[in-house]
Protein backbone atom coordinates (compact mmCIF):
# COMPACT_ATOMS: atom_id res chain seq x y z
CA UNK A 1 0.00 0.00 0.00
CA UNK A 2 1.63 3.27 -1.07
CA UNK A 3 1.95 6.06 1.49
CA UNK A 4 1.42 9.69 0.64
CA UNK A 5 4.61 11.76 0.61
CA UNK A 6 5.28 15.41 1.32
CA UNK A 7 7.19 17.57 -1.13
CA UNK A 8 10.36 17.02 0.89
CA UNK A 9 9.81 13.26 0.78
CA UNK A 10 8.54 12.58 4.33
CA UNK A 11 5.28 10.72 5.03
CA UNK A 12 2.06 12.62 5.76
CA UNK A 13 0.43 12.08 9.16
CA UNK A 14 -3.34 11.71 8.77
CA UNK A 15 -4.18 12.27 12.43
CA UNK A 16 -3.78 14.79 15.23
CA UNK A 17 -2.32 13.77 18.55
CA UNK A 18 -4.57 13.87 21.59
CA UNK A 19 -4.52 12.84 25.24
CA UNK A 20 -7.32 11.03 27.07
CA UNK A 21 -7.75 13.15 30.20
CA UNK A 22 -10.66 11.45 31.95
CA UNK A 23 -14.36 10.63 31.94
CA UNK A 24 -17.39 12.89 32.13
CA UNK A 25 -18.40 13.37 35.76
CA UNK A 26 -21.12 15.01 37.80
CA UNK A 27 -21.19 15.75 41.51
CA UNK A 28 -21.41 12.10 42.55
CA UNK A 29 -21.36 10.01 39.36
CA UNK A 30 -18.84 9.14 36.66
CA UNK A 31 -19.99 8.42 33.11
CA UNK A 32 -17.49 6.06 31.49
CA UNK A 33 -19.32 6.14 28.14
CA UNK A 34 -18.05 9.69 27.48
CA UNK A 35 -14.30 10.35 27.47
CA UNK A 36 -12.62 13.77 27.42
CA UNK A 37 -9.76 14.21 24.95
CA UNK A 38 -7.41 17.19 24.73
CA UNK A 39 -6.27 17.61 21.10
CA UNK A 40 -2.83 19.05 20.47
CA UNK A 41 -2.97 22.61 19.13
CA UNK A 42 -6.66 23.15 19.92
CA UNK A 43 -7.19 26.02 22.38
CA UNK A 44 -10.75 27.25 21.73
CA UNK A 45 -14.23 25.84 21.31
CA UNK A 46 -14.41 27.07 17.70
CA UNK A 47 -11.24 25.11 16.86
CA UNK A 48 -12.63 21.99 18.55
CA UNK A 49 -15.83 22.14 16.49
CA UNK A 50 -13.75 21.29 13.40
CA UNK A 51 -13.25 17.81 14.88
CA UNK A 52 -16.98 17.04 15.33
CA UNK A 53 -17.73 13.59 13.90
CA UNK A 54 -14.07 12.67 13.42
CA UNK A 55 -12.90 9.20 14.45
CA UNK A 56 -10.60 8.63 17.42
CA UNK A 57 -8.30 5.63 17.90
CA UNK A 58 -6.86 4.43 21.21
CA UNK A 59 -4.00 2.06 20.33
CA UNK A 60 -2.62 -0.24 23.00
CA UNK A 61 -0.42 -3.29 23.21
CA UNK A 62 -1.75 -6.61 24.54
CA UNK A 63 0.03 -9.76 25.68
CA UNK A 64 -1.43 -12.24 23.21
CA UNK A 65 -0.79 -11.97 19.48
CA UNK A 66 -3.81 -11.90 17.12
CA UNK A 67 -3.32 -12.03 13.34
CA UNK A 68 0.40 -11.43 13.73
CA UNK A 69 0.14 -8.28 15.87
CA UNK A 70 0.05 -7.49 19.58
CA UNK A 71 -1.47 -4.06 18.96
CA UNK A 72 -5.20 -3.47 19.44
CA UNK A 73 -7.41 -0.48 18.65
CA UNK A 74 -10.53 0.91 20.29
CA UNK A 75 -12.45 3.25 17.99
CA UNK A 76 -14.57 6.21 19.00
CA UNK A 77 -16.16 9.32 17.55
CA UNK A 78 -16.03 12.97 18.62
CA UNK A 79 -19.54 13.87 19.78
CA UNK A 80 -19.16 17.40 21.14
CA UNK A 81 -17.02 19.97 22.89
CA UNK A 82 -16.53 20.45 26.61
CA UNK A 83 -15.97 23.91 27.97
CA UNK A 84 -14.21 26.73 26.17
CA UNK A 85 -10.61 25.47 26.20
CA UNK A 86 -10.83 23.03 23.28
CA UNK A 87 -11.61 19.78 25.12
CA UNK A 88 -13.81 17.34 23.16
CA UNK A 89 -16.16 14.56 24.28
CA UNK A 90 -15.63 11.18 22.63
CA UNK A 91 -17.91 8.14 22.69
CA UNK A 92 -16.03 4.89 22.17
CA UNK A 93 -17.62 1.69 20.91
CA UNK A 94 -16.28 -0.02 24.03
CA UNK A 95 -15.46 2.18 27.02
CA UNK A 96 -11.81 2.98 27.65
CA UNK A 97 -10.15 1.49 30.72
CA UNK A 98 -9.16 3.87 33.49
CA UNK A 99 -5.48 2.96 33.05
CA UNK A 100 -5.63 4.76 29.69
CA UNK A 101 -5.94 8.18 31.38
CA UNK A 102 -3.01 10.31 30.30
CA UNK A 103 -2.29 8.08 27.30
CA UNK A 104 -2.11 9.25 23.72
CA UNK A 105 -4.96 8.82 21.24
CA UNK A 106 -5.13 9.57 17.53
CA UNK A 107 -7.81 11.92 16.22
CA UNK A 108 -8.16 11.03 12.55
CA UNK A 109 -8.72 13.63 9.84
CA UNK A 110 -11.66 11.65 8.46
CA UNK A 111 -14.56 11.47 7.83
CA UNK A 112 -14.61 14.83 6.11
CA UNK A 113 -17.86 16.74 6.71
CA UNK A 114 -17.32 19.29 3.90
Amino acid sequence: QPTKLRRNGGPVRLYSKGVFTGFKTSKRNQYENQAFVKIQGVQERTDAQHYMGKRVAYIYKAEREIQGSKFRVRWGRVMGTHGTNGLVRVKFAKNLPSRAMGCQVRVMMYPNRA
